[in-house]
């Protein structure tokens, strides 16, 4: 659920934010430890509460019902779709820089690609989760050797005595706050794993293994790729860059190799947009059985596997921001800046449910604990504030959308309490 495009986008962003090449290795080794340091809170509470909800489940039963439905309604209109339509604007740019499709889908060739990508995922999904996972299984194992390609073709440049590429300049200035936005926007999924916690196979251990060991794998694999990176572009080639893995491949091995990491970035694309597919859906499922059983988003398809009305709604709302990112112009960037305050905001509240139902209820049993508690759930919700904090100051217009969706929903949890009076 982690491991995908971001790395393939966001490394030449966070160049651009770090003037020195080891400031962008501590930027991602960082990014690594804290989000294992969430991982760690979430195993706890997905281990001690498990249910088809994940945090949307543990957010309701810290905070009460029309928190976890704020959650819910985030989760479905803008950080699960927002990443959807975020992760098709990566396939539609890759793809649509390998062949020209200009001629026929003419200027808005990404956001097309993106959008029947969306669809043909929806009606993958929609078989059932088996079919889901195994697809997924798939497609990680071939976005991890993408990665490990990278990294070997760093280390044949440098035995060729070939010097780093170093064209564009250097960031002038050190913006931390922006740099771990995309970093983090990189390792963001984890958490999405804790939907998953009420069909683990070992309840007690599935969910603890899953967090921790694929992040530690995910965290070695990204510093491979930054690694990589820099050795063959240089630190400014990697801030100038568009597609740096396919740059990196084309100075390597030559064009055949380039297309090739094209591919590559289109499918893992694919791959975490199947992961959103297989996890997102669950969360709005669960919500909707919480408040009206009688709900169609409330059905869960027990031939199949899938909330199936819920898989349908989030690929729907996802095509629409794809229209939006097509009508601004900014594809990818606009996504960004859509969900980047609300996913922190309730990340930030994550961190404190896990110290309020440690209170609240002491008696339920919990086979993981987080250790150095409350000292690392403190630390998590803080540096959650502080990234949405910087996912302020750094977004445009896109955050202006997100925060008003999130309103809307606020506005519904109103209009029902009135009505329910």
């Amino acid at each position: 659920m982690v491991v995908g495009a971001g790395i393939f986008k966001t490394s030449p962003m966070v160049a651009q934010s770090l003037p020195e090449a080891w400031q962008l290795y501590l930027a991602w080794a960082l990014g690594g430890v804290l989000s294992f340091v969430g991982a760690l809170c979430f195993a706890e509470l997905a281990a001690a509460f498990p249910d088809a909800g994940g945090d949307y489940h543990f957010l309701r039963r810290a905070y009460g019902h029309r928190l976890g439905f704020l959650f819910a309604w985030s989760r479905f209109a803008v950080i699960h779709t927002g990443s959807m339509a975020l992760l098709g604007f990566v396939f539609g740019d890759y793809l649509a820089q390998a062949v020209d499709l200009s001629p026929w889908l003419g200027t808005h060739a990404s956001a097309l690609l993106a959008a029947g990508l969306i669809v043909a995922l929806t009606g993958l999904n929609l078989l059932g989760v088996r079919v889901g996972l195994g697809t997924q299984l798939g497609l990680t194992a071939l976005v991890m050797t993408g990665l490990l390609l990278l990294g070997m073709a760093a280390g044949a440049h440098q035995l060729a005595g070939r010097a780093a590429a170093t064209q564009g300049a250097a960031a002038a200035d050190t913006d931390w706050g922006v740099a771990m936005v995309f970093v983090f926007l990189a390792y963001g999924g984890w958490s999405d794993a804790a939907t998953l916690s009420a069909e683990m196979r070992d309840p007690r251990r599935g969910i603890v293994r899953a967090l921790l060991l694929g992040l530690g794998a995910v965290m070695a694999l990204y510093l491979l790729a930054n690694w990589a990176y820099v050795s063959v572009l240089g630190l400014p080639g990697l801030a100038r860059s568009e597609a740096p893995a396919a740059e990196l491949m084309r100075l390597a091995f030559g064009r055949g190799a380039e297309l090739l990491m094209v591919g590559v970035v289109t499918l893992t694309a694919l791959s975490v947009m199947n992961a959103i597919l297989i996890a997102g859906p669950r969360t709005t499922y669960a919500a909707a059985r919480d408040l009206a059983a009688e709900w169609r988003l409330a059905h869960w398809n027990a031939r199949r596997g899938t909330p199936s009305a819920a898989v349908v709604a989030t690929a729907v709302v996802a095509l629409l921001l794809v229209a939006l990112g097509d009508l601004t112009r900014g594809g990818f960037s606009t996504m960004v800046d859509y969900l980047s305050p609300v996913y922190w905001f309730f990340l930030m509240l994550s961190g404190g449910a896990l110290i309020l139902l440690r209170r609240r209820e002491p008696g339920q049993p919990r086979p993981f604990r987080v250790p150095l508690y409350p000292g690392l759930p403190l630390l998590f919700s803080a540096c959650s504030a502080y990234l949405l904090w910087s996912s302020l100051v750094y977004v445009k217009a896109g955050a202006v959308v997100g925060l008003a969706v999130l309103a809307v929903g606020a506005l519904l949890l109103w209009w029902r309490g009135r009505r329910s009076a």
